[in-house]
């Protein structure tokens, strides 16, 4: 629970039991690329038998997102999902069919949005790519 401590006053939060709570269901989806909606972690918290209400965990997510601590993603399923903010880049394909979520990096992606991006006079100081997809036997 240190970590986790630490990790919420580097951010400027104070420590409170849900907050710890609701870190630590964030990081045990460890390098998984499990993105969670506010509903997944709330059962989550259900499971392990803590008495947090939904409207906490929208909170605290919100408060996360604001301290960085969590990346929130509005992807085109009808509800947003919230990953912890690692620092690293990565873009991400979508399932159609089954709402999966599959994270990836291609530095051929990203040099070419570079690129185009410096041929109309520009530099690209960040970006969101994703791509909707669906399995190719799932026509």
């Amino acid at each position: 629970m240190a970590v986790e401590n630490q990790e919420l006053r580097k951010a400027g939060l104070k420590v409170t039991l849900p907050r710890v709570k609701i870190l630590q269901i964030l990081e045990s989806t460890g390098d998984s690329a499990e993105h969670l909606s506010a509903e997944d972690v709330y059962r989550a918290l259900l499971d392990a038998g803590e008495d947090v209400g939904l409207a906490t965990v929208y909170r605290v997510l919100t408060q996360f997102e604001t301290a960085g601590l969590v990346t929130r993603h509005n992807f085109e399923t009808g509800h947003s999902v919230f990953e912890l903010a690692r620092g690293d880049h990565h873009d991400h394909m979508v399932c159609v069919s089954s709402g999966d979520v599959v994270e990836f990096h291609d530095e051929i992606i990203e040099r070419r949005q570079r690129e185009i991006a410096a041929q109309h006079g520009f530099e690209l100081v960040d970006h969101s790519l994703v791509l909707y997809v669906r399995k190719s036997d799932d026509k």
